[in-house]
C-alpha cells in the first residue's frame, strides 16, 4: 500500500477533521466568485498548510482533472493529512453552507432577475472576481523561479496558453492536453534527467 507523500518541513497542518472542515467552510464562504484568490490567500500566506510551490502543483493537478476544481483540491488536501476521512470532511467543509446559500438565494433571485439594477450588480461582480483571479496569478509567479522547466520557457508556455484561450478560443481541453500534457511530459523528463545526473557517482 503506498503511503501518502509527508507535508514538507516547515509547513504547518491541521490539528484535526474539525479544524479542517471549518477552514474549508470558512474558504467557501469568502469564495464568491474568486475562488482561487482566496484559497492562495487562506491556504498559503495565512494557515501555512502549503508552500507557493506545492499549492501551483495542486492546483494544476486539480485544474486537469474533471469537476470542480477547488472541490478537487479540497480532497487532495484533506487526503494528504487524514486520508480518505480527511478529504471527505474538506470536501462537506467547502460544500454544505454554500450549498444552503445558493438554496436560499436561488429562491430570493427568481423574483428579481429582470431588473435591471440586478444585473448591473453581477457585471460589477464579475469584474471584481477578475481582478482577483488576475492579482492570484501574479502573486504565484515567483514560484516559477523554482519550476524545473527554465522561467523563458514558463513564460512562454504562460503566453501561448494566455493566446490559445483568450484570442484564440481554443477549447480549454485541447489547451490541457496539447500545452498542459506537452509541458507535463517535458518536467518529467527533466526531472528524470537530474535525477539520473545526481545518482552518478
Amino acid at each position: 500500500m503506498s503511503r501518502r507523500p509527508e507535508p514538507d518541513r516547515g509547513v504547518a497542518r491541521p490539528d484535526t477533521l474539525m479544524a479542517l472542515f471549518w477552514a474549508f467552510t470558512w474558504l467557501a464562504l469568502q469564495g464568491f466568485g474568486g475562488v482561487v484568490a482566496v484559497v492562495q490567500r487562506e491556504l498559503v500566506d495565512k494557515k501555512c498548510w502549503l508552500s507557493r510551490e506545492q499549492f501551483i502543483e495542486d492546483w494544476a493537478v486539480a485544474q486537469v482533472l474533471p469537476g470542480p476544481n477547488v472541490v478537487n483540491l479540497s480532497l487532495m488536501i484533506g487526503d494528504r493529512y487524514f486520508g480518505w476521512r480527511g478529504g471527505l470532511v474538506a470536501l462537506a467543509g467547502m460544500l454544505t453552507f454554500p450549498l444552503l446559500i445558493v438554496l436560499l438565494l436561488a429562491g430570493l433571485f427568481a423574483g428579481v432577475s429582470d431588473m435591471p439594477q440586478v444585473q448591473g450588480a453581477l457585471r460589477g461582480m464579475s469584474a471584481v472576481a477578475a481582478g482577483m483571479i488576475t492579482a492570484t496569478g501574479l502573486k504565484m509567479l515567483p514560484a516559477l523561479k523554482k519550476n524545473v522547466i527554465a522561467l523563458p520557457w514558463c513564460w512562454a508556455l504562460a503566453a501561448l496558453t494566455f493566446v490559445a484561450i483568450a484570442w484564440l478560443r481554443v477549447p480549454l481541453i485541447w489547451v490541457l492536453a496539447v500545452l498542459g500534457g506537452g509541458s507535463g511530459l517535458w518536467a518529467y523528463r527533466r526531472l528524470s534527467a537530474l535525477q539520473q545526473s545526481e545518482s552518478k557517482p
